[in-house]
């Protein structure tokens, strides 16, 4: 632990970013990457009325992203900044009320879910031709949705402690179980969606499996203890404080692509919806790898905000925010110069193939602004500031992009739609500038003394 955190103190920004970054931008790029493959799985081995089908479940998916996202992301600043503070009981603590949130909130969701399915899918996009696919495909993913808010949360503390590598493991044996099981199920057994479906169940409870595994062993200096268990609403209320800014994000994202189906059935149906499906596969790999860019360098932000060391704090978020624009930049140039043949991996439908790579190169043709915004808005979650966070994350997708999204396609159809994007992109970055710039100035120019590694509770 002391190493970990000297290290985390005293050592070159440049090596730690790169040190925790790559495990974690390594395990978001073979989850995306297998993700890409279940998609391709399902789009030749079914067909495009089951790519519609898991581009319909995604915004669902998403909220019970959006959950989990809210207790560990918060719970993960605050453990950051405990262990900079040396306040080991308190990080324990937060481990333990998290951990009971990840299980409970998807349970009742799930719940909710099961009750009203029908409407639910149907609010979301499924016409009456993908509604048996999306029935199949989402029941199966909400009956297994606490072994994935269990696995994706609490691997995230894994890394807060500073061991990125077995956290990037935990994301490479869900992948690869989820990949290998779809080729399975889907070509082998002829299970069809609802094999996709079991697939990424079953890699979700393995990954979950794993990392408890790793709390309950002499690997992990944080322990799960079962006092700890028991929810307190102080702790769950700082959590979600800290949380509610990507959580906000993600349901903003759930509703974004909920308007988005709606309005790409109306202006171009199933097949313009299967379309986004693929396109949004293949954005994935850029945006997962500035999500594992953002994680890398929360911890090292949220430490070294914790010890007072200013000076670090500035030098990660701008190493940070390079890095991700220039690997977002390779993505973006690649789609512009082979659009036709990256699209035609997932399906051989000329006409699918024809749409999607036209609102590729549309709609993400101001793509690497993200890199920026992704990384100050992460920021600012490291450094405890909740309300800038959230009205960062609250920007683009739900104060830009689904008002365009209401208005463009009344002007320009179909093409309305895909122009909405790279608008949103370019007035969030702006506004993501101006916040950056006034914290910049705001924070400290000199080092304060530090909190001697030897202090606080063990």
């Amino acid at each position: 632990m002391m190493k970990n955190e000297a290290a985390m103190r005293y050592e070159s920004i440049s090596r730690l970013l790169w040190q925790f970054s790559v495990p974690a931008v390594a395990g978001m790029l073979v989850v995306t990457l297998y993700n890409i493959v279940d998609r391709i799985f399902v789009g030749r081995g079914i067909g495009t009325e089951a790519i519609a089908a898991t581009t319909v479940a995604f915004p669902i998916m998403m909220i019970l992203n959006a959950v989990s996202v809210l207790i560990c992301i918060g719970a993960t600043a605050l453990i950051s900044i405990r262990l900079g503070e040396r306040k080991i009981n308190e990080a324990e603590k937060i481990v333990g009320n998290a951990m009971t949130m990840l299980i409970l909130i998807p349970l009742a969701i799930t719940a909710l879910y099961l009750v009203f399915a029908d409407q639910i899918l149907g609010i979301f996009g499924a016409s009456d031709v993908v509604l048996p696919y999306a029935k199949d495909f989402t029941h199966i993913i909400m009956l297994g949705s606490v072994f994935g808010s269990v696995g994706f949360g609490m691997n995230n503390f894994i890394r807060a402690e500073g061991n990125p590598r077995f956290a990037m493991y935990t994301q490479i044996i869900g992948a690869v179980i989820n990949g290998v099981l779809n080729y399975m199920f889907i070509f082998k057994l002829g299970m069809g969606i609802k094999g996709s479906a079991l697939a990424t169940i079953l890699g979700q409870m393995v990954s979950a499996a794993w990392v408890l595994s790793y709390f309950f062993s002499n690997r992990s200096s944080l322990k799960i203890r079962w006092k700890n268990l028991k929810p307190e609403f102080p702790v769950f209320w700082a959590m979600a404080a800290l949380g509610f800014a990507p959580f906000i994000m993600q349901i903003a994202g759930s509703c974004q692509h909920m308007i988005l189906n709606k309005m790409l059935m109306i202006h171009g149906g199933d097949l313009a919806i299967s379309a986004a499906g693929i396109m949004m596969s293949i954005a994935m790999l850029a945006f997962m790898t500035v999500i594992g860019i953002s994680q890398g360098a929360q911890p090292l932000i949220g430490y070294n905000y914790g010890a007072r060391q200013y000076g670090r704090v500035r030098e990660t978020l701008k190493k940070s925010v390079i890095a991700a624009t220039l690997i977002v930049l390779a993505g973006y140039f690649a789609m512009r110069l082979w659009p036709e043949e990256i699209v035609g991996l997932f399906s051989k439908d000329p006409d699918l193939r024809k749409i999607a790579s036209h609102a590729l190169l549309i709609f993400f043709s101001m793509m690497p602004t993200m890199a920026f915004q992704v990384i100050c808005s992460t920021y600012f979650q490291a450094i405890g500031k909740p309300i800038q966070s959230t009205l960062l994350g609250l920007s683009r997708q739900l104060l830009i992009f689904i008002p365009l999204l209401m208005i463009l396609p009344h002007f320009w159809g179909i093409e309305g739609v895909w122009r909405t994007a790279p608008i949103a992109d370019v007035l969030s970055a702006l506004i993501t500038g101006a916040f950056i710039y006034f914290e910049m100035k705001k924070l400290p120019q000199t080092e304060l003394p530090t909190i001697p590694l030897t202090e606080g509770t063990a």
